[in-house]
């Protein structure tokens, strides 16, 4: 079965393979919505549970991520099409100062994999553009990411000039990075913290 072939190409990392059977699976009247579930989003689960059981590491976990977004990307205007709701929308960045983005683009691809909508803002982001993107976009969870120590308060003060702006409620923060702990994101008031890309998803599916 095509779906089968769909999940084992993203495990695997396949891109090709995975665009391949997506495509196939569409030719034969497969709906958008189970490739999505019962391929992509399933695949992109296991891929998190090998990684929490030491079985993948960060390169597996962005190989299969780009498989998985090669067959997003033939999905979309069929996911669109049949009005299959998102998971939720997010916005994320890393913060200014801080031009890391691996760890940020992982988490943004393995939230695609989990059904979300993705609004990535890329590295270097001030709190305006943070506050700007919550106001356009009305996500409901804000991601940001930092690397450095010296960056992490950019957080403290994104958080701060949200409440300013009258914004801060909307909206659920998550923060994750290297240097950033859960005590971290307790003082300055996150909603949430996640140590890695997989844990960033059950964080993002328990605040929705």
């Amino acid at each position: 079965m095509t779906l089968d072939k769909i999940y084992k190409s993203v495990l695997e990392g396949d891109a090709p393979g995975t665009e391949a059977n997506v495509k196939s699976s569409l030719d034969e009247g497969v709906e958008a919505g189970k490739i999505l579930n019962e391929s992509l989003i399933a695949a992109m689960h296991e891929v998190g549970n090998r990684f929490e059981n030491g079985e993948y590491y960060v390169p597996e976990m962005l190989i299969a991520a780009r498989a998985m977004q090669t067959g997003l990307v033939l999905l979309k205007p069929h996911l669109v099409e049949a009005g299959i709701e998102s998971a939720g929308k997010v916005v994320i960045g890393t913060v200014k100062g801080d031009l890391h983005d691996i760890g940020k683009n992982l988490v943004a691809m393995m939230l695609e994999g989990a059904g979300f909508e993705i609004i990535d803002l890329g590295t270097d982001v001030s709190p305006d553009q943070f506050i700007a993107a919550v106001q356009e976009h009305k996500p409901h969870i804000m991601g940001m990411s930092a690397l450095l120590t010296t960056t992490m308060q950019g957080m403290k003060s994104t958080i701060e000039v949200l409440e300013e702006a009258g914004v801060r409620d909307s909206v659920k923060i998550i923060v994750g990075g290297a240097p950033v702990t859960d005590d971290f994101a307790k003082e300055i008031s996150a909603d949430g913290y996640a140590p890695d890309a997989s844990r960033a998803v059950a964080v993002a599916k328990s605040l929705v």
